[in-house]
Parts: C-alpha cells; sequence; structure tokens
C-alpha cells in the first residue's frame, strides 16, 4: 500500500510503521477499507488497529473474526471491503491554474436565502423519522413546493422494518424526441440513533441540507425547458438502511433504465468542517465521466476544493451503481468531523448556506448540461444582469455554449 500526501514534507504515518513492527500493534490480519459516516465505525468497534484516519475513509487491521463481526453489525453507517489495489481512495483535484472569464449562467440562480429557507422548514420539524408523521408533513411541504415549480409529483410506497413510508418523486418533461433521463435526489429522513424514533432529531445537515437543494434545483430548473426530463426524489428509509433508494430502483422500468443519463445524490453539504470550503465527489467506474462534469464544474462555477473517490458507501447513490447505473453522491468535504449528525443537535446553526450554495451551483451546471436547456428567458437572468445576453432580439437569452462544466450564456455581445 501506497501513502501519498500532497505536503512531501510530512512524515509517513506512525500507525502503519508501528503495523509493520513486531510489537502489540502488528497487524493480525489483512488490511480493510472502512467508509464511516460521522465515526460510526469507530464507535462501535473503539478498539480497532486504525492504519489510516482520513475521516469517512479508515484503513485498518482486521482478522477474520474481527471482519465477520463488523460484517454481522450490518450498520447502515459504515461498510468494510478489502483495501482496493491500484486505485485511490480519495484524491484531491487541483485547482485550475486560470480563473474562468466572467460571465452570467443558470448557476447563478441558485439562491442561499431560498436553501436556508428549505432548510429552515425542514429542521423545524421534531423528526423526520420515515415512521413519523412530520416525516409525512415534511414530504407534503415538499411536494407542494416541486408542484408550484411546474413539476408533475407522485407518491412511492416503501417499506421500512415492515412499515410503510414513502419516496417522493416529481417529474417535468422535456421537448426532445428521444430524451433521457436526468435524476436529482436526497433522502428526506433524519434519526436519532441514540434516542430511538420518538426522539428529536432536526437533521439539518442531515440530511434537510440536501432535501433543500433538490427543491432549489427544482426551483431553478423547473421553469427552463430542455430536450430531456428531470426527475428529482426525496427517498425516506435512507437512515435505516437505503430502503428508498433501493426500492425506487428495483422497481425502475427497463426503458428509463436505458435512458438513464445520469444521478447525483446530495447527503449533507451542509457543514464547513475544514476551513476551505470542500466537496467530496464519490462514485464508481460507472459513473467516471460525471464525476469528471462535476469536477469541472466545481472548478469553474464555484471556489470548492473537489475531492473524488471509487469507493461508494452508506448513501443513496449506492443502489444505483450496484445496478451499473452512472451515479455520484456530493457531500461537504471531511463529512466525519461533524458529530452533530444522528443526535438532536443536527441543528440549522450547523449549517453553513454558502456551502451549500456553492455544491448546489455545480450540480445545477452538470444537470442543465445533461438536459440540455432550450433557450433561457432572458428576464430568468435579470438578478444577475445579463439584459445583454438576449444577442438575438427574441427576448430569449441566447445559450452559446454547452461546455464541460455546463450551460453558459454570453454576458455581452462579444
Amino acid at each position: 500500500m501506497i501513502w501519498w500526501q500532497d505536503d512531501q514534507s510530512l512524515p509517513f504515518p506512525d500507525e502503519l510503521l508501528q503495523l509493520a513492527d513486531t510489537g502489540e500493534r502488528t497487524a493480525d490480519g489483512a488490511l480493510y477499507l472502512v467508509g464511516q459516516a460521522g465515526d460510526s465505525f469507530l464507535s462501535e468497534f473503539p478498539e480497532a488497529r486504525v492504519a489510516v484516519d482520513n475521516g469517512r475513509y479508515l484503513v485498518v487491521s482486521l482478522t477474520n473474526d474481527e471482519r465477520a463481526k463488523a460484517e454481522q453489525a450490518n450498520s447502515a453507517c459504515f461498510g468494510v471491503s478489502p483495501v482496493p489495489e491500484n486505485s485511490h481512495v480519495l484524491r484531491t483535484v487541483p485547482a485550475p491554474l486560470q480563473a474562468p472569464t466572467a460571465r452570467s449562467t443558470i448557476t447563478d440562480l441558485v439562491s442561499e436565502s431560498e436553501l436556508i429557507a428549505s432548510c429552515t422548514v425542514l429542521a423545524g420539524f421534531r423528526t423526520r423519522h420515515s415512521l413519523s408523521s412530520e416525516f409525512t408533513s415534511a414530504s407534503d411541504w415538499a411536494r407542494t413546493r416541486l408542484q408550484s415549480f411546474g413539476f408533475a409529483v407522485a407518491t412511492q410506497t416503501i417499506t421500512v422494518g415492515g412499515s410503510p413510508s414513502s419516496n417522493l418523486v416529481a417529474d417535468k418533461s422535456g421537448t426532445g424526441a428521444n430524451r433521457r433521463l436526468v435524476i436529482a435526489t436526497a433522502h428526506l429522513d433524519s434519526i436519532n440513533i441514540s434516542g430511538g424514533a420518538g426522539a428529536p432529531a432536526p437533521g439539518a445537515d442531515d440530511n434537510a441540507s440536501g432535501s433543500a437543494g433538490v427543491v432549489e434545483i427544482g426551483r431553478v430548473l423547473g421553469p427552463q425547458s430542455s430536450e430531456n426530463d428531470l426527475r428529482l426524489i426525496l427517498f425516506g428509509g435512507e437512515e435505516e438502511g437505503l430502503h428508498g433508494s433501493r426500492q425506487y430502483v428495483a422497481a425502475l422500468t427497463p426503458a428509463d433504465r436505458a435512458r438513464l443519463d445520469a444521478v447525483i445524490n446530495m447527503d449533507m453539504i451542509g457543514t464547513l468542517n475544514v476551513p476551505a470550503p470542500t466537496v467530496l465527489l464519490e462514485g464508481a467506474p460507472v459513473s467516471q465521466q460525471l464525476m469528471n462534469d462535476l469536477s469541472d464544474a466545481a472548478n469553474e462555477y464555484t471556489s470548492l476544493t473537489v475531492q473524488t473517490s471509487l469507493n461508494p458507501f452508506a448513501s443513496d447513490h449506492v443502489p444505483f451503481i450496484n445496478a451499473g447505473l452512472p451515479a455520484l453522491l456530493t457531500i461537504e468535504g471531511s463529512d466525519s468531523n461533524n458529530t452533530s449528525i444522528h443526535t438532536a443537535n443536527d441543528t440549522l446553526d450547523k449549517v453553513n448556506g454558502a456551502l451549500a450554495a456553492q455544491i448546489v451551483r455545480m450540480n445545477v451546471a452538470v444537470l442543465a448540461r445533461r438536459l440540455h436547456l432550450n433557450d433561457v428567458p432572458a428576464a430568468a437572468l435579470s438578478a444577475v444582469g445579463s439584459a445583454a445576453a438576449d444577442l438575438t432580439g427574441d427576448q430569449s437569452a441566447d445559450i452559446v455554449g454547452f461546455g464541460d462544466a455546463g450551460v453558459w450564456v454570453s454576458l455581452n455581445n462579444g
């Protein structure tokens, strides 16, 4: 195993050196990669022999018995797998050397204040546990909002531990003859693990922030005309084991599977865990091009530091990937530093609206490109001072290009 970090003056991790010795820290078993939400794995296995701790990703030494115990835990919050060979577990994407030329884009319509307003509503419910009446109320609120943006909204009944819950599915049809399907998702439910189903679980970051992101995408893209179809999904049952997304993928028709272009999942996009605003793009080889597009969009339209990983776990992108479909998670960087999730302390004051808005802007850029937006009305961009974007005088903003990072329109006649 190779340990690599940008600052080569930093020493090789003591933990790895110790595991190679013959003392009590000797690796009694093989090395395994652990993906964890928060510090869920270390909380359950505090005596684990950790070789590398990168927060969300750990490399640990496990005997066969220890691995079996970890697998039997059947946790929705962590996963254990052999350390992958010849691949990056986590890498930081270098920022571009030159800043892009200023121009007005559809991403400028993303509103931090709208995101915070939606987070405020969702985190205002005592809980959004998948089996609670408050979850239903939160879903009803989201339904009303998405319908107001022009979406046809339906409820998909699911089961969580044998009891009924639901997914909310909102569709906006495109105008093309052979329409592709582009999906944005988040889980609507929250949980208080130690307190149980009846305990307060505001879930402001996990995952009112991601759900607010889906609603904001609906507000920005719903009024626009596009060639391809846009579908927004708010899943239930994520916290208990990805029930909503598993059952949704299982029920996908062969036709929708064949035309599915991309799935962008948002889970915890609102807490600034490190000084530099950072996003992790987590997918698999099937979603490599989508990862590249999002990385380009982040560099083009935001100041986000981008990290990437091809080791997916523990969120609603995983069932799509397991079905061979191109899906990817967008999540705040260093999410394991956020110790408030799954408790009553995951409150609105922990949410950083500026970070959430940047992640949503990145996602909107890629969604817009893959939707193939038709002409964007000039009035829609008036908030960013782009009246000159109407190059042809037909009261619509002319789309000048579909770059790798998204859809953009000219700010001037040059």
